[in-house]
């Protein structure tokens, strides 16, 4: 159990230093294939952080409701905290419709999960 926790929490913690290693980039290598393809990536990025948190904060003892929000506050400080990070950078700028974007990715994710939760207990039970 205690090897899942460090691991659970490492891994978290390393896809948080991703994406803070990424909005320190001046550019990304990336052209625009579409408009608001940077939204979508937010969204993707803010979705599977919130899948990191799930498991890492699953072993804080939350459960139900209770851990689907524990995940998307804390994506959505981090997501607040970025952008807030990338105001300082130079060549980036923060957005608000990218906090969003995170917000919603991270909502997403975590109601996805509850709900797989959900249906699984609810499949033990019967």
């Amino acid at each position: 159990m205690l090897i899942k926790k460090i691991f659970d929490w490492s891994a978290l913690l390393a896809y948080c230093g991703w994406v803070f290693w990424l909005s320190s980039q001046e550019t990304l290598p990336m052209p625009p294939l579409f408009e608001f393809q940077d939204k979508l990536m937010h969204f993707g990025a803010y979705f599977l952080m919130a899948a990191f948190s799930w498991r890492a904060l699953r072993h804080q003892g939350h459960t139900g409701n209770k851990l689907a929000l524990a995940v998307w506050l804390f994506c959505c400080v981090y997501g607040l905290s970025d952008e807030w990070h990338q105001s300082f950078v130079p060549g980036r700028t923060s957005s608000g419709w990218d906090w969003l974007a995170d917000s919603l990715g991270a909502a997403a994710a975590a109601w996805l999960l509850l709900t797989l939760k959900q249906r699984q207990q609810h499949c033990k039970s019967a």
